[in-house]
């Protein structure tokens, strides 16, 4: 049964203007960790919009069985002026949990996502990654099994990086979850996802694709293929 999928999907920003993403078809399975990559500007970040459910396509059919994905982006995007405990019950209380749940199980996220003692702390005085991973905690917090992520650790220091990854794939298993992630960064594609997708730009189309055990799914090759993909759309948006 498939997580989500996209249709001979076209999208454009406006009305008669080129199309970001043109006839995209795309099957993203239950229990699937997909990266996706290409260049600024390919559609990457359009075509999670469009998984969302933020916009809708020119033309085309998108399908997603759980009418409620998370999204997680660069940006932590924390209610500072709440704990980082408060910012995980928020997204309980919306998903309608029980109150006297609340606690407990924003606990347990935070515990999962390696903060078992931050329920009380302010935001303010939460690390970069901190803060993330308080993001991740208030994205399970919603309940749903499709986790959208638009580069989510690019802004973090390599080392801090590091920590996140080993902290999502932790929670990708713990929870069965379905994962998109849009990075610009090869070798974090090539550690998190079981598939890896590159973009081509302008119009967005599905240029390559790997599967973990593909023969030639490894670095160099992919940053070869995404550096043309980068020349390329240079060159057509001088």
């Amino acid at each position: 049964m498939p997580a989500l999928s996209l249709t001979s999907v076209t999208h454009a920003y406006a009305p008669g203007t080129a199309p970001v993403l043109d006839s995209v078809d795309l099957t993203i399975e239950d229990g699937e960790f997909m990266c996706v990559l290409g260049a600024s500007g390919s559609g990457k970040s359009t075509l999670l919009n469009l998984l969302a459910g933020l916009d809708r396509p020119v033309s085309g059919t998108v399908s997603l069985p759980d009418p409620r994905p998370a999204l997680m982006f660069q940006e932590h995007a924390l209610f500072p002026w709440l704990t980082a405990g408060a910012n995980v019950v928020l997204a309980l209380r919306l998903r309608g949990v029980p109150k006297p749940l609340w606690r407990a199980e924003a606990e347990r996220l935070l515990t999962l996502v390696r903060l078992p003692d931050a329920y009380a702390l302010p935001v303010h005085a939460l690390s970069g990654g901190m803060r993330q991973r308080v993001a991740l905690a208030r994205s399970l917090a919603q309940g749903g099994s499709v986790l959208l992520m638009d580069e989510p650790f690019a802004a973090l220091d390599a080392i801090t990086r590091d920590v996140l990854h080993d902290v999502l794939t932790e929670v990708w298993l713990e929870h069965r979850l379905t994962v998109v992630f849009v990075t610009h960064n090869v070798s974090e594609a090539v550690r998190l996802g079981t598939r890896i997708i590159l973009l081509a730009s302008r119009p967005g189309r599905i240029a390559h694709e790997w599967r973990g055990n593909t023969p030639g799914a490894d670095t160099a090759t992919i940053t070869g293929l995404l550096r043309k993909e980068i020349g390329r759309h240079a060159r057509s948006n001088p």
